[in-house]
């Protein structure tokens, strides 16, 4: 058995069949785990989002910002963007886009396997928490998506996000402030507070952000975490911390890497858009 963890889809099904293709996927053995964004940017977001979910329990996938994104807007609190590709999902039947709308918002933000010690979310772990603790902030949400409040949650997610957690966060403003953390942060400044606005690669970052993962008093440093959502990031400098997303969309690759071995695959993915 080999567990593979996959870089961020964005629509692009095709890639995924190839590179399922290319380390021989075997459903009855392997284990797949997904670091969010199946959707959007793609040419075949419905293709991406449906080969996920019909794998059952060969795959995990943790939610990213696009498909909470596309959660929004199937709940009619926010329109489609220019560069959306959402249309194929959105024009699906009823009951199928139910379906969708059923299983995406019942996908984790976090996924940990203690017996190989690796956890996988879409934009990381917030630098002042522990995995403990990462897990059971993922939890609050978690349980809110998916329970009888999720429509209230989705139409309030959209507001002023704060920059910098605070134990006595309650309310939206706590469900916000976890919401980023997981599936939006890139860069913190010294104090631990958020930088939203700085997107590019580590080594174009103003010397006041740091990656997420070398702020000095990060506190979940022994764990091995594999996170995806930062296509400009390129390698990482820290072996504990692995990068998955490489730009497929954006005509990079779309990777694969085996988490007993380190092994790492890859498919081009210059033609996908």
């Amino acid at each position: 058995m080999t567990t593979y963890a996959i870089g961020d889809l964005q629509g692009c099904g095709g890639a995924l069949q190839r590179l399922l293709d290319e380390i021989a996927f075997d459903p009855a053995q392997d284990k797949l785990w997904f670091a969010g964004d199946l959707i959007n940017r793609g040419p075949s977001s419905l293709l991406a989002l449906q080969s996920v979910k019909n794998l059952g329990d060969a795959a995990v996938t943790v939610i990213g910002n696009h498909d909470l994104h596309l959660l929004m807007v199937m709940a009619g609190f926010r329109n489609t963007a220019k560069k959306d590709t959402l249309d194929d999902i959105l024009n699906s039947p009823q009951p199928q886009r139910d379906e969708y709308f059923h299983w995406l918002r019942h996908q984790p933000l976090i996924h940990r396997d203690a017996s190989l010690g690796v956890t996988l979310t879409h934009a990381g772990i917030y630098p002042l928490w522990d995995i403990r603790k990462a897990m059971l902030l993922a939890a609050e949400v978690e349980a809110v998506l998916r329970g009888p409040d999720h429509l209230d949650f989705l139409h309030a997610l959209p507001g002023k996000c704060e920059d910098k957690w605070r134990d006595s966060l309650d309310g939206i403003e706590r469900l916000r402030f976890i919401t980023a953390a997981f599936t939006r942060m890139r860069y913190c400044k010294e104090d631990g507070s958020l930088e939203f606005n700085f997107k590019g690669s580590p080594k174009d970052a103003p010397g006041q952000f740091y990656p997420w993962y070398l702020l000095p008093n990060r506190v979940a440093v022994d764990d091995h975490l594999y996170f995806g959502h930062w296509a400009s990031h390129g390698e990482s400098p820290v072996d504990t911390v692995v990068p998955l997303d490489f730009g497929c969309v954006w005509g990079g690759c779309l990777v694969a890497i085996a988490i007993e071995s380190g092994e790492r695959f890859s498919v081009d993915c210059k033609n996908e858009r």
